[in-house]
Formats: structure tokens, C-alpha cells, sequence
């Protein structure tokens, strides 16, 4: 009898806990479009059996048997799953289909685009089952996740308000929930600290503007739950990724340190504004000196750099549209992957890039003039190099502003 007891007392103490994860996996599928998230390594902590341990930055990683990179997504779904598809990444259903294929996704996910958080939710649930499969999906800060974090959101679309405006309804309503538990803290408030109106500001997006602050400020629920697990600038191989671009300045400061700020800023732990290596022109996240088509790539500038870095050979960055698609300058030294495929922000055609294990580039393209120009552009068993692949000048630049 005192066995049975005690047995249901031990099963009491954890009814807290799982009705907060029933809760938390209730609102991830009313937000994400219907998705399940596949669980992660359990806690570590006694006091918190059923809350997920938190993974650690990386900034290294050996050359893997295959490299995807992708450019910038623009809150567009169903584009972005266009791109996965046509590396082969997901199957007919939406699941990994990579199985030990890295993944590298350059950043802005943000902005421009109506799927912000359902893209947000996809990546998630995908960098999960490639974990599971052996798999690895890494994904990037860019320029407008920065400015997002900072409550800067002048390239939100309505819909994109009204997607973080359902987000909080939901939320807010699982938290009301929890409340009710007798054994689970108090949810805090959300809006906490901020303003019930801002001047200048339509009624009509007011519920959205309010929510998205709460949400994506630092220490928020989606800048927590997404964001802080993003990297600033990465190194697989022998290629380093970056959103903007880097300079000497930068590596030496520590590309460690760096992913390590920008997650503790995001986390709430460093204050509101960015740290300043991701603001202004020079900025990790917005610079265009080796991606801006008109001004021409600083070749020197880009050696210099890539020197610093003992095994690196190239630098792999989106932010800057490249209308004649993914290219590279500097005798393949600089790769631009940011297509503009995003309805939003110039609707291009989805290629990716493809990096095998002897280091061969490659880029998977949805253009069918280029599949039909260049069919050895495709071959998969091609050993002719990118820069022989694609054109190095004559590119177009859209001008996009942010």
C-alpha cells in the first residue's frame, strides 16, 4: 500500500511539467501550421525533466560528405521549400530527406514575406530530423533578423503583423493555461515594458506591432526559441559562411566570440541594441564589398581576409540579390548565393549551391533556360569547377534596400 503511494505521488509531481509541454506542443501547432515539433535531448536538469537541454553554438565543422548552401528566404514558404526540394533535402511530404547532408541557411528569414514564423517553425522542425538522421541544418543571423531583434520593421508586410498577431493569441492563451496549474511559475507577462500605442501608428496593425516586439525583442519567445540558436558567421570545410561579409577586424575579434555575443545579446543577457560589429555598413551582416555587382568585389581586401583563417578557401554569403543567379568573383573565392527568390524581394527562380567532399561546387537551379544552356552545369558527375560552370561577370544587381 505504501508503495502505491508513493508511486502516485512521484507520478503527481510530474503532471506539472507534462501538462507544460502538452501546452507548449498545443500552441507550436496552432502557429506553425499544423507541425509537430520531433523532441530533443531531454533536460539534464532533475528540477526540469521534461523542458529540452539547449544545444551549444558551434562555429566549426569538418567538410561534410555534402554541403547544401541556401541564400536569403523572405518569409516565403512556399519558395523556400522550392529550394529544399531541389536539393533534394525534403520528400513529397515535407520531412528531411537529406539524410547526413549539412545544410547552411545564410539568414533573413525575416521580412518582406507573409510566412516569417511558419518558415521559422519548418527550419526547426527540419534541423531536428536531419540531427536524428545524421543529418546537420545550421541556420544563420542575417541583416533583418538584427533589425527585427532591435524593433526595426520597416520591410514587414501586413500579413506578416497578422501572422505574429495570431502568434500571440495563441501564446498568450497557452500561458492562461498553465496559469491554472497548481505547480508551474506564473507565466510572465509578454508585453511587458511595452507601450500600449505608439504615435503614428494605424490601429489596425497596432495588435500586430505590439505582438511582434514582444516576440522577437531580446530574451522574447521567438527570439529564444529560433533565433538565439542562429550563428553569425560559420566555418564548414573549408569554406566560411557569412551573411554580409567579413572583414580582418571581425576574425580577429574571434568568430567564437562573435556567435557567442549575438546568442547572449539575443537571449537578453547584453542589453537592446546589437553588438556593434552588426551595425552599420561594415557590419557582419551588411556588408556588400564582396557581393555588390555594380562596385565590383575587393579582391585583396577578400585574400586578406581569407588568409586569417587557416584552411579556409572561399567565402559564402547571400544579402546582396544576384539577378543572373548564384555566381562567383576573385578566382572562386567569393560565392553570392542570395537569388532573391522570396516573392517579396524579386521573386527569382530557387537555386542553391552544392559542395561535395573534394571540395566541387556546383549549383542546383529551378531555370530552365540554364538547364538547357548548361546541362554540364548540372551533372552530377562533373569535375569541372563552379568558376568554369558559371558566368563571373555580367551579373545584374537588384537593388534592394536592407
Amino acid at each position: 500500500m505504501e508503495n502505491k503511494e508513493e508511486n502516485q505521488k512521484e507520478l503527481c509531481k510530474h503532471i506539472p511539467n507534462l501538462l507544460s509541454s502538452f501546452v507548449d506542443t498545443f500552441v507550436d501547432f496552432s502557429v506553425s501550421g499544423g507541425l509537430f515539433l520531433p523532441s530533443q535531448k531531454p533536460s539534464l536538469d532533475p528540477q526540469k525533466p521534461h523542458e529540452e537541454t539547449p544545444l551549444s553554438l558551434q562555429t566549426r565543422y569538418p567538410a561534410p560528405d555534402r554541403l547544401i548552401a541556401i541564400g536569403d528566404l523572405h518569409g516565403d514558404l512556399e519558395k523556400s521549400k522550392q529550394a529544399l526540394r531541389l536539393a533534394g533535402l525534403i520528400d513529397g511530404s515535407d520531412k528531411w530527406a537529406g539524410g547526413s547532408a549539412t545544410v547552411v541557411q545564410v539568414g533573413d528569414v525575416l521580412d518582406r514575406g507573409d510566412d516569417e514564423i511558419k518558415i521559422l517553425y519548418f527550419l526547426e522542425k527540419l534541423r531536428r530530423e536531419a540531427m536524428k538522421d545524421g543529418g546537420n541544418f545550421v541556420t544563420m543571423n542575417g541583416n533583418h533578423e538584427i533589425m527585427n531583434i532591435e524593433g526595426d520593421f520597416r520591410y514587414v508586410t501586413k500579413l506578416g503583423l497578422k501572422e505574429f498577431e495570431d502568434w500571440a493569441y495563441w501564446y498568450c492563451l497557452g500561458n492562461e493555461m498553465k496559469s491554472l496549474c497548481a505547480g508551474l511559475e506564473k507565466p510572465r507577462n509578454m508585453y511587458d515594458g511595452i507601450p500600449m500605442n505608439f504615435r503614428g501608428v494605424d490601429s489596425q496593425i497596432l495588435h500586430g506591432i505590439r505582438a511582434r516586439i514582444a516576440a522577437l525583442r531580446p530574451n522574447g519567445p521567438i527570439a529564444n526559441k529560433f533565433l538565439s540558436k542562429n550563428v553569425t558567421v560559420l566555418v564548414v570545410g573549408d569554406s566560411i559562411f557569412v551573411h554580409g561579409g567579413l572583414l580582418a577586424r571581425h576574425v580577429e575579434y574571434g568568430l567564437e566570440r562573435i556567435n557567442e555575443e549575438v546568442r547572449d545579446w539575443i537571449s537578453g543577457l547584453m542589453g537592446k541594441a546589437a553588438p556593434r560589429y552588426c551595425r552599420g555598413r561594415n557590419a557582419v551582416v551588411w556588408l556588400r564589398k564582396y557581393s555588390d555587382v555594380e562596385k565590383n568585389c575587393d579582391c585583396s581586401m577578400l585574400e586578406h581576409v581569407l588568409s586569417t583563417v587557416p584552411g579556409v578557401k572561399r567565402m559564402i554569403m547571400g544579402h546582396t540579390i544576384q539577378v543572373d543567379g548564384i555566381n562567383v568573383v576573385c578566382n572562386d573565392r567569393a560565392v553570392r548565393i542570395d537569388v532573391g527568390l522570396s516573392k517579396g524581394c524579386g521573386d527569382g527562380l530557387p537555386e542553391v549551391l552544392e559542395i561535395n567532399q573534394n571540395s566541387g561546387l556546383r549549383v542546383l537551379t529551378s531555370n530552365p533556360l540554364y538547364q538547357r544552356k548548361n546541362k554540364s552545369y548540372l551533372n552530377p558527375d562533373s569535375k569541372e569547377g563552379l568558376g568554369l560552370l558559371i558566368p563571373k561577370s555580367g551579373s545584374r544587381q537588384v537593388e534592394v534596400k536592407a
